[in-house]
């Protein structure tokens, strides 16, 4: 499960059979696959943290540990993107236990529009700053629903088999 713009491009099964067959290049394809729609989904729920590119290679990592067990129930981008999230549910956990940083407004640069003028981005890192930082007071399963919900647009069902949990607990949650 996930967003329509973040389909990879070649096809999973294909690639998942290259691998188990013992093709070395088939995993670094899902990777350059699943890549880029795995970083945008760590960015839209934990924001533009440098962590970011470590637990991308974190999830690909406990991708490539999972991938003897999977026996092709789910798609292979809903393991990844469950992968993704609980790797961003740990993340904020360990965040939770220690005291909050204060972010720069700089810091979210690249979630800023190129065309804007510098009155209105100052604007916007203003905005941006106070979002993350009231979604750093939700606990992280009720922040990663409600963002799957809200900034993705996805379904409670969808929810539930991405983070282990049935559409009304999704429901609560958000």
């Amino acid at each position: 499960t996930f967003r329509r713009g973040d389909a990879p491009g070649a096809d999973d099964d294909e690639l998942l059979a290259r691998h188990r067959a013992g093709d070395g290049d088939a995993f670094a394809q899902m990777y350059r696959a699943h890549a880029p729609a795995v970083y945008r989904r760590l960015t839209r729920i934990l924001g533009p943290i440098p962590a970011r590119d470590d637990l991308t290679q974190d999830v690909f990592l406990a991708l490539y540990s999972a991938l003897p067990r999977f026996r092709g129930e789910a798609k292979l981008s809903t393991l990844v993107h469950r992968i993704a999230i609980n790797k961003a549910y740990e993340y904020l956990r360990r965040q939770s236990r220690r005291p909050a940083l204060l972010v720069e407004c700089a810091f979210f640069d690249e979630l800023l529009s190129a065309g804007a003028t510098p009155e209105g981005q100052a604007c916007t890192r203003e905005e941006l700053a106070r979002v993350f930082a009231c979604l750093a007071r939700i606990k992280p399963k009720k922040r990663i629903a409600l963002l799957l919900r809200l900034v993705d647009g996805l379904s409670f069902e969808e929810i539930g088999e991405l983070v282990g949990a049935s559409p009304e607990a999704v429901a609560k949650r958000v």
